[in-house]
C-alpha cells in the first residue's frame, strides 16, 4: 500500500526548497523502501534547484544517504528487511556495453526504481540522482542499496553515496595515486579534501592542497594528510606551477586533480603537474564552459586527461571497504561532517554550503 511522507522538494528553477508531502507507491518486484536516517547536502542537489542538471521539476531532492531496509518487493534478493545500507546511483545493469567488456564502473543504465513517488495530487517527483533522499522515506531499486557495517553513524557513511567517494575515487581510482607518488589537489571543498584524504590511505608521500582559503587548507593538513600547502589567491598561474614544482623537485606532480571543475583550474592542474603526469578531472563543470589548450602542449606533455565519474567507483565493492577502513580508525569519514541539520533546514543549509565554510551539512532524521 501506499505511503504519504514528508520531503524536500524543489518546484521551480532558483526558488526556495519546499518540505511537503510525499507519496511513496508499493514497491514494484525488484524495489525497496528505505527508511532514511541521514543524507549528505551536496553541490548536486543545489544544481538541481537552480536548474543545472535538467528542467524537469518537481525534483524529490537528496542523495548522499545512509538507512534502514523497511520493505522490499517480491523478488528482491539482494537485501532484506531491517539491513542498514548506503544508496548509491551505480545499481550496475550487467547488459549495457559498458559492463558486458568487464567496466562495469562506467555502466550506461544504472537501475532505479520502477516507479515514481508524487505529490498528493499526483505529479511525478524526479528524483535526484534517482534517489530523493531528503525525505523519511525513499523508493530505489534494490541495486541502489549496498549493506554496510550497521554500528556506521549514518551522517558519515551517507557521504560515500556521493561526494566524498567522487574525491576519494578520483584520486585512488581515476588517478590511480601509488604508494611514494606525488599529488596536487586544486579545491578542497568536500570533494577536493576527500581526494586529499584517499592520497593519503593510498600511500602518497607528497600531498599538495591548493585553494584561497586558509581555513581550509589548515584543515587539509591537519585533519585530512596533506604535506603542504599553497594559498592560489595573488599567485599567477606560472607562479603556481612554480611552487609546485619547488615541492616536487623541479619536475611536478604525479597526479593533479581539479576538484572545482573550471577552465582556469583545468589549465593549472595540467600544467603542474610531471611530464606523463595524470590530470584528474572530478568537479563538475557547467554546460557554457569551453576549454582552449595548445594543441602541441597537449602532446608534448603525455600521460594522461580523465574525467573520473562517481570516482570510477563500485559501490558494492568500494563503500563497505571504506566503512571498515573508517570504523578501523583509518579514514576520517566522520571530519567531513561539519553540521548536523533537520529536513526543515535544507535551504539553510544550501546558503551554509555557498559560503564555503563547511564541508558537508548532513540531514539527521529521527
Amino acid at each position: 500500500m501506499t505511503q504519504t511522507v514528508q520531503g524536500v522538494i524543489a518546484r521551480a528553477k532558483g526558488e526556495p526548497v519546499e518540505l511537503t508531502d510525499v507519496v511513496i507507491p508499493t514497491p514494484g518486484d525488484n524495489d525497496v523502501i528505505v527508511k532514511i536516517q541521514a543524507c549528505g547536502v551536496c553541490h548536486t542537489d543545489l544544481a538541481y534547484r537552480d536548474g543545472g542538471i535538467s528542467d524537469d521539476y518537481p525534483f524529490l531532492l537528496g542523495h548522499e544517504a545512509a538507512g534502514v531496509v523497511e520493505e522490499i518487493g517480491k523478488d528482491v534478493t539482494h537485501v532484506k528487511v531491517g539491513d542498514y545500507v548506503v544508496l548509491n546511483w551505480r545499481a550496475v545493469c550487467g547488459e549495457c556495453r559498458a559492463c558486458k567488456k568487464g567496466e562495469p564502473k562506467y555502466c550506461f543504465a544504472t537501475h532505479n526504481a520502477s516507479k515514481k513517488m508524487t505529490l498528493e495530487d499526483g505529479t511525478e517527483l524526479e528524483a535526484a540522482l534517482g534517489i530523493g533522499a531528503f525525505i523519511e522515506k525513499t523508493l530505489v531499486h534494490e541495486g541502489q542499496c549496498t549493506v554496510v557495517d550497521a554500528a556506521t553513524d549514518p551522517a558519515a557513511a551517507g557521504l560515500l553515496g556521493c561526494g566524498i567517494m567522487a574525491g576519494l575515487g578520483a584520486a585512488v581510482n581515476t588517478g590511480e595515486i601509488k604508494r611514494g607518488e606525488s599529488i596536487a589537489v586544486i579545491g578542497v571543498g568536500g570533494v577536493g579534501m576527500a581526494s586529499v584524504a584517499g592520497a593519503k590511505l593510498a600511500g602518497a608521500t607528497t600531498i599538495i592542497a591548493i585553494d584561497r582559503s586558509d581555513a581550509k587548507l589548515e584543515r587539509a593538513k591537519n585533519e585530512f594528510g596533506a604535506t603542504h600547502t599553497i594559498n592560489s589567491t595573488d599567485l599567477s598561474d606560472d607562479e603556481l606551477v612554480e611552487q609546485v614544482q619547488a615541492l616536487t623537485g623541479g619536475f611536478g606532480v604525479d597526479v593533479a586533480i581539479d576538484a572545482v571543475g573550471r577552465p582556469e583550474t583545468y589549465k593549472q592542474a595540467f600544467y603542474i603537474r610531471d611530464l606523463a603526469g595524470r590530470v584528474v578531472l572530478v568537479g563538475v563543470p557547467t554546460p557554457e564552459m569551453t576549454l582552449e589548450l595548445p594543441f602541441l602542449d597537449v602532446f608534448g606533455r603525455g600521460g594522461a586527461l580523465k574525467s573520473s565519474w562517481y570516482g570510477d567507483c563500485l559501490p558494492e565493492q568500494d563503500f563497505p571497504m571504506y566503512v571498515d577502513l573508517f570504523n578501523q580508525g583509518r579514514f576520517p569519514l566522520d571530519k567531513f561532517v561539519d553540521e548536523r541539520t533537520t529536513v526543515d533546514k535544507v535551504e539553510e543549509a544550501f546558503e551554509e554550503m555557498k559560503k564555503g565554510e563547511v564541508l558537508r551539512s548532513v540531514v539527521e532524521f529521527s
